[in-house]
């Protein structure tokens, strides 16, 4: 499975298939945060089931990540962290959308944008933070986070 761990709580990667969804399980993954605009989440028929927010972006410098888009997902996976699980945020290749979604889950905890892309950068080296449209996207809402 292509699978990142960036941090104890926070997963990056692709767009999980219906039969790896137990190995996110074993992680303790309890928010799977899908950041791709034309494939809809895998069904989950375990129980209690995975939790899905399908948040149906582009990766398209000419249509940017909504920051409400990413504002409804890091409230989403703090809410999940407090509780107790871990958040798998995806895109189609874990390089671009799903990055700016984990970036952001960073700010909200406290990470410097900057640190948060690094960190980022290091934890899994084919994540993309530096494409113009993302790091935009990232930064704008550091600026603009402020709690959910």
């Amino acid at each position: 499975m292509d699978i990142s761990k960036i941090t104890e709580n926070l997963f990056i990667g692709g767009t999980p298939r219906a039969d790896e969804l137990d190995y996110l399980r074993d992680l303790g993954v309890r928010l799977v945060i899908n950041m791709r605009f034309d494939r809809r989440p895998p069904k989950d028929m375990h129980q209690p089931p995975l939790h899905f927010l399908w948040l149906r972006t582009l990766d398209n410098p000419v249509f940017p990540i909504p920051v409400r888009s990413l504002k409804r997902g890091v409230c989403a996976a703090l809410e999940t962290i407090r509780e107790g699980g871990k958040v798998y945020a995806h895109c189609a290749r874990g390089r671009h959308r799903g990055v700016a979604m984990g970036a952001a889950i960073l700010i909200a905890l406290g990470y410097d944008p900057q640190q948060a892309v690094e960190l980022i950068k290091i934890q899994r080296p084919v994540a993309d933070p530096d494409a113009f449209y993302i790091r935009k996207r990232i930064f704008r809402f550091a600026r603009v986070w402020s709690h959910c």
